[in-house]
């Protein structure tokens, strides 16, 4: 299998060039102008969607990770064009290059995430759920919608709805950890809120099942089946980590300091479940999010 990939040097990226090569598959990265290009990279350039379609040709499957950090700074109107050009636009252009092929390739798996359902409270939310209000998930609605135009030249089209990736080496988990190494960690605002997580070794056993089983197509929930109230989370996090969790942050400080950033991403509630992944048979290794943090912690 000749996979093409998107923001292969990111956190779910790196992994899952690993697995697949352990698979027998070939990896190979798209890259844009001014990066080190290796023997078999795809140059392209995501601002004007020029592609070398010979290197590209021949491709069974593409995945596209590419897309600027989300928390990667305050939500100024400049970081805001950033985050959505780096999803939308840039999935726009490579769904028409990889339409320019002779022969384009059987599958696209492209990301989301499940800030496309806004914040939902108590609802639990499935891949037929509507989307939501907010930033994130009109960025997230038209970042799908920009990937499903590939079904147009015959690429069964996947969406990895991507919950809050556990790992020690990126995502949003080295960032919670670092108020409770310092011993002043707790809960964010009430505590109440559904958070929608998932291992990284789940998120790459995931994608791999949707690019395996010929059934899967359109939006998947990539979370385990287990979400937690940030509280919970919290508590958990605390036991493994073996510090305490006794100072919560309060909302209108996280406000005062992340702006809109903070309902997004840390005071809103998804409880998001993996309906598609469970219907079709995938197995979880983590479903546990005791075991889950104690993993990614240790890896």
């Amino acid at each position: 299998m000749r996979v093409l990939m998107t923001g292969a040097s990111g956190l779910v990226g790196t992994a899952l060039a690993v697995e697949l090569r352990m698979a027998g598959a070939t990896v190979i990265r798209f890259v844009r102008p001014g990066t080190t290009a290796a023997a078999g990279d795809v140059a392209w350039n995501p601002e004007t969607g020029e592609m070398d379609l010979a290197a590209a040709e021949g491709a069974d499957v593409v995945v596209n990770l590419a897309g600027a950090s989300i928390g990667g700074g305050r939500w100024t109107a400049k970081r805001k064009a950033l985050l959505r050009s780096s999803r939308v636009d840039l999935t726009e252009r490579l769904v028409a290059g990889l339409g320019r092929l002779k022969k384009p390739p059987a599958v696209l798996l492209s990301a989301s995430a499940i800030g496309y359902y806004g914040d939902r409270g108590e609802e639990s939310l499935t891949e037929t759920s509507p989307s939501g209000q907010g930033f994130l998930a009109t960025i997230s609605k038209d970042w799908e919608t920009a990937a499903m135009k590939a079904e147009q030249f015959g690429m069964r089209t996947v969406i990895a709805r991507f919950g809050i990736v556990l790992a020690k080496n990126g995502g949003a988990l080295p960032q919670m950890l670092t108020p409770f190494k310092m011993g002043v960690g707790g809960r964010i605002g009430s505590g109440k809120q559904w958070m929608s997580w998932v291992a990284l070794d789940d998120v790459v056993g995931a994608i791999r099942f949707a690019i395996e089983d010929a059934s899967v197509r359109g939006p998947v929930n990539v979370v385990a089946p287990n979400p937690a109230r940030n509280a919970d989370f919290t508590r958990v996090l605390a036991r493994v980590l073996r510090r305490p969790a006794i100072f919560p942050a309060p909302a209108f400080a996280l406000r005062l300091m992340l702006g809109e950033m903070a309902d997004a991403l840390l005071l809103s509630s998804q409880r998001v479940v993996p309906e598609k992944l469970t219907a079709g048979g995938f197995r979880f290794q983590f479903a546990d999010l005791e075991a889950a943090l104690r993993r990614a912690l240790r890896s």
